[in-house]
């Protein structure tokens, strides 16, 4: 009987401790539920109108930050909601950074990348709509995020390359000035006129609008081949109009020499048979 009576007196105990964490810690955990839901929502409206407002002034920069801002923002958040619960936040925070410094070893190649992502940023070797060539692709860069760079090609593929192998490798910006220069090579025979030649070289080009009179445009011999006369043909044109300029201008040349009489020859050798007895 008595024992009966020391368990119920333990059971009570132990449902009044019960109740008094419940009502020591219930209320912490509520707020701190209802401060997390709040936090992550206006974290993420937040993030929404920076995203809105850096896309139509820097779209470059606008993913990089507005990743990098929100993951700070959140991280932030759980500490303070860690505290809220009654968590000591020196010891959350000398957590995080324990765990940080862990995912940190086995994550270098992505803290190489977040990395090359800031230099990108920093010296701006190209930004979003830019066409660039680099390992191995040409494409238009669509996108810079915190560790990869997006970038579409004329083929219709989407390529994602790291930052950091991006910020350390030699690439080519092909948009970055508004006109280049195109550079061509027509071959000729050794009996065909080459000033007639140069002549209908320079009529195509002041016929096509799309030629620039300056920088002034060069045509003059290349060199001596084994089997034709190259004439190099060189003319500025806009960035956008260089490659359909380069694919006309071949046609056209081909049909201009046909029309006047100039042959484009192509490589043979004469060969001699000695009959010996």
């Amino acid at each position: 009987m008595e024992d009966l009576i020391g368990a119920n007196g333990r059971a009570s105990e132990l449902l009044d401790q019960a109740l008094a964490l419940v009502m020591t810690y219930a209320p912490k955990v509520v707020l701190a539920i209802i401060t997390l839901v709040i936090g992550m929502w206006l974290i993420n409206k937040f993030i929404a109108i920076l995203d809105n407002k850096l896309g139509q002034k820097d779209p470059t920069l606008n993913k990089f930050l507005c990743g990098l801002i929100g993951a700070i923002l959140k991280i932030l958040l759980l500490i303070s909601v860690a505290s809220m619960v009654g968590i000591a936040t020196t010891s959350f925070i000398a957590v995080i950074g324990a765990a940080g410094l862990a995912v940190g070893l086995a994550l270098q190649g992505s803290l190489a990348n977040f990395a090359g992502g800031v230099l990108i940023l920093i010296f701006k070797p190209f930004k979003v709509g830019d066409t660039i060539e680099a390992e191995g692709y040409l494409g238009a860069v669509d996108e810079i995020s915190i560790l990869y760079t997006i970038v579409n090609t004329f083929d219709n593929r989407r390529i994602v390359i790291p930052n950091g192998s991006l910020s350390n490798a030699t690439l080519v910006n092909v948009s970055i000035y508004d006109k280049r220069r195109c550079d061509m090579t027509f071959g000729i025979g050794y009996g065909d006129d080459i000033d007639k030649a140069k002549s209908i070289l320079k009529r195509l080009m002041e016929e096509d609008e799309r030629s620039l009179v300056e920088p002034a445009p060069r045509i003059c011999v290349a060199g001596l081949g084994e089997s034709s006369v190259d004439l190099m043909f060189r003319v500025w044109v806009k960035t956008d109009d260089l490659w359909p300029y380069y694919w006309d201008m071949q046609e056209n040349v081909k049909k201009a020499f046909d029309a006047e009489g100039i042959s484009i020859p192509f490589p043979q050798r004469d060969v001699h048979l000695y009959k010996t007895e």
